[in-house]
């Protein structure tokens, strides 16, 4: 399956510039994704990393429903050496994608992780960042919350027309 065709069914929508995968979970399917730091139309697009895994979703979006985006900020306040380590990421985070902008653009993105300026903003962007194989404090202490990812159905397959289309058969694992 074509991974730019998953990516769009994974997130319901049409995807707004090509994406790279930066990580698969055990079916081979995408769970993160590189997005480009400025959309097809030119929009800059802060995120560089883009979370498409529909159970990893669930389960961000579960943990950010109790608080959880506040609780991870109070986390990375509580330690000097996180909190050092979650400056260091959204510094990289911004210089790499700040690295892909062509030199003569009109716009250009601005904040780290999720275009934040300050405070965790989006865990699902933090949990991406990490998964993308950046040293990412928050990330890695939202992974026990999201994974294991193991899905006994992909969330997507293939119609008899071989259109990639959300699996009717796929359901969160218990």
């Amino acid at each position: 399956m074509d991974d730019q065709q998953v990516a769009a069914v994974q997130l319901e929508r049409a995807l707004r510039a090509p994406v790279d995968v930066m990580f698969r979970c055990p079916l081979h399917l995408p769970v993160v994704v590189a997005v480009p730091p400025l959309l097809e139309d030119g929009t800059p697009f802060p995120t560089r990393y883009w979370l498409t895994c529909p159970l990893a979703r669930i389960r961000v979006g579960r943990l950010e429903s109790v608080g959880g985006v506040r609780a991870m900020e109070r986390w990375v306040e509580s330690d000097p050496a996180i909190e050092a380590r979650f400056q260091a990421a959204g510094e990289r985070y911004a210089a790499e994608r700040d690295s892909l902008v062509p030199e003569d653009a009109l716009h250009r993105p601005s904040g780290g992780v999720a275009g934040s300026e300050r405070g965790v903003k989006c865990l699902h962007a933090h949990y991406a960042d990490h998964r993308a194989g950046h040293d990412n404090p928050v990330g890695e202490m939202v992974t026990p919350w999201v994974e294991p990812l193991d899905c006994s159905a992909g969330c997507v397959t293939e119609d008899d027309r071989g259109d990639v289309v959300r699996n009717p058969m796929w359901r969160e694992p218990k």
